[in-house]
Protein backbone atom coordinates (compact mmCIF):
# COMPACT_ATOMS: atom_id res chain seq x y z
CA UNK A 1 0.00 0.00 0.00
CA UNK A 2 1.23 3.48 -0.88
CA UNK A 3 -0.02 6.78 0.46
CA UNK A 4 0.69 10.48 0.03
CA UNK A 5 0.47 12.88 2.95
CA UNK A 6 0.31 16.60 2.23
CA UNK A 7 0.99 19.55 4.49
CA UNK A 8 1.55 23.29 4.34
CA UNK A 9 -1.76 24.78 3.28
CA UNK A 10 -3.42 27.67 5.04
CA UNK A 11 -4.53 31.28 4.84
CA UNK A 12 -2.18 33.86 3.35
CA UNK A 13 -2.54 37.44 2.21
CA UNK A 14 -2.16 38.39 -1.45
CA UNK A 15 1.51 38.67 -2.32
CA UNK A 16 2.46 36.19 0.37
CA UNK A 17 4.12 32.79 0.16
CA UNK A 18 3.38 29.23 1.17
CA UNK A 19 5.26 25.98 0.80
CA UNK A 20 3.38 22.74 0.30
CA UNK A 21 4.93 19.35 1.01
CA UNK A 22 3.85 15.88 -0.02
CA UNK A 23 5.55 12.74 1.28
CA UNK A 24 5.04 9.29 -0.20
CA UNK A 25 5.28 6.23 2.00
CA UNK A 26 4.58 2.52 1.88
CA UNK A 27 5.63 -0.26 -0.46
CA UNK A 28 7.54 1.91 -2.92
CA UNK A 29 10.05 0.58 -5.43
CA UNK A 30 10.34 3.87 -7.29
CA UNK A 31 8.50 7.03 -8.24
CA UNK A 32 8.26 8.20 -11.82
CA UNK A 33 6.72 11.63 -11.65
CA UNK A 34 5.14 13.74 -8.95
CA UNK A 35 2.89 16.73 -9.34
CA UNK A 36 0.46 19.19 -7.86
CA UNK A 37 -3.10 19.78 -9.00
CA UNK A 38 -5.65 22.23 -7.69
CA UNK A 39 -9.39 22.56 -7.70
CA UNK A 40 -11.11 25.84 -7.03
CA UNK A 41 -14.80 25.99 -6.06
CA UNK A 42 -16.99 25.36 -9.08
CA UNK A 43 -14.04 24.58 -11.34
CA UNK A 44 -12.40 21.47 -12.71
CA UNK A 45 -9.19 20.13 -11.24
CA UNK A 46 -6.17 21.44 -13.12
CA UNK A 47 -2.53 20.49 -13.25
CA UNK A 48 -0.38 23.15 -11.59
CA UNK A 49 3.11 21.68 -11.83
CA UNK A 50 4.81 18.36 -12.45
CA UNK A 51 8.35 17.14 -11.92
CA UNK A 52 9.54 14.09 -13.83
CA UNK A 53 13.08 14.02 -12.57
CA UNK A 54 15.15 16.32 -10.42
CA UNK A 55 15.37 18.82 -13.28
CA UNK A 56 12.46 18.25 -15.68
CA UNK A 57 9.50 20.39 -14.69
CA UNK A 58 6.38 21.83 -16.27
CA UNK A 59 3.98 24.51 -15.04
CA UNK A 60 0.60 25.83 -15.99
CA UNK A 61 1.03 29.28 -17.52
CA UNK A 62 -0.79 31.06 -14.69
CA UNK A 63 1.86 30.11 -12.11
CA UNK A 64 5.05 30.36 -14.17
CA UNK A 65 7.58 32.60 -12.46
CA UNK A 66 5.72 32.42 -9.13
CA UNK A 67 5.63 28.72 -8.20
CA UNK A 68 8.53 26.28 -8.02
CA UNK A 69 8.21 22.51 -7.81
CA UNK A 70 11.07 20.48 -6.41
CA UNK A 71 11.68 16.95 -5.28
CA UNK A 72 13.74 15.12 -2.66
CA UNK A 73 14.15 11.62 -4.03
CA UNK A 74 15.77 10.32 -0.84
CA UNK A 75 12.67 11.30 1.12
CA UNK A 76 10.11 10.52 -1.64
CA UNK A 77 8.86 14.05 -1.12
CA UNK A 78 7.71 16.76 -3.49
CA UNK A 79 7.42 20.45 -2.64
CA UNK A 80 5.59 23.38 -4.14
CA UNK A 81 6.96 26.79 -3.24
CA UNK A 82 4.29 29.37 -3.98
CA UNK A 83 5.28 33.03 -4.06
CA UNK A 84 3.40 36.20 -5.02
CA UNK A 85 0.13 34.45 -4.28
CA UNK A 86 -3.06 35.82 -5.78
CA UNK A 87 -6.70 35.38 -4.73
CA UNK A 88 -7.22 33.28 -7.86
CA UNK A 89 -4.73 30.74 -6.46
CA UNK A 90 -7.28 29.86 -3.80
CA UNK A 91 -8.09 26.17 -4.15
CA UNK A 92 -7.65 22.74 -2.67
CA UNK A 93 -4.23 21.53 -3.76
CA UNK A 94 -3.73 17.82 -4.39
CA UNK A 95 -0.50 15.91 -4.69
CA UNK A 96 -0.26 13.13 -7.27
CA UNK A 97 2.47 10.58 -7.88
CA UNK A 98 3.03 7.79 -10.36
CA UNK A 99 4.50 5.11 -8.14
CA UNK A 100 6.04 1.74 -8.93
CA UNK A 101 5.31 -0.45 -5.93
CA UNK A 102 7.36 -3.39 -4.71
CA UNK A 103 5.23 -5.72 -6.82
CA UNK A 104 6.34 -3.65 -9.85
CA UNK A 105 2.82 -2.39 -10.46
CA UNK A 106 2.42 1.22 -11.60
CA UNK A 107 -0.06 3.17 -9.50
CA UNK A 108 -1.42 6.70 -9.67
CA UNK A 109 -1.75 7.86 -6.09
CA UNK A 110 -3.52 10.99 -4.79
CA UNK A 111 -3.12 12.86 -1.57
CA UNK A 112 -6.04 13.97 0.55
CA UNK A 113 -5.76 17.62 -0.47
CA UNK A 114 -4.76 20.74 1.41
CA UNK A 115 -6.64 24.04 1.29
CA UNK A 116 -4.85 27.21 0.24
CA UNK A 117 -6.78 30.44 0.77
CA UNK A 118 -5.39 33.73 -0.50
CA UNK A 119 -7.33 36.60 1.00
CA UNK A 120 -6.84 39.87 2.81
Amino acid sequence: QVQLVESGGGLVQPGGSLRLSCAASGSIFGINHMGWYRQAPGKQRELVAVIRSSTTTNYVDSVKGRFTISRDNARNTVYLQMNSLKPEDTAVYYCNAEVVNTARSILSIWGQGTLVTVSS
